[in-house]
């Protein structure tokens, strides 16, 4: 069970310091393109640790959590460009 959390923070993690780095490096009018970058790649990120371990135990329940962990952190990080302007 832990080891799940474990996945799960790190990719939470993982993009909370990219969207960072967008909003720190990439230009405001192209940050929301990145975001979805971000969010493919943590849905995709999970996918891939379960095929590469082989295990299909608890897999949904782990997709679920980064994705919608990541889609809430990239639209707080949406509404801080928003508000920024």
């Amino acid at each position: 069970m832990v080891a799940r959390w474990i996945l799960v923070w790190s990719l939470w993690l993982s993009t909370a310091v990219g969207a960072w780095l967008v909003i720190t490096f990439i230009p405001d009018d192209h940050s929301l393109e990145w975001f979805g970058a971000l969010l493919a790649g943590a849905v995709a990120s999970v996918a891939l640790v379960h095929l590469v371990k082989a295990r299909p135990e608890g897999f949904v329940r782990e997709l679920v959590y980064v994705a919608g962990g990541s889609y809430l952190i990239l639209a707080a990080t949406s509404v801080f460009l928003f508000i920024k302007g």
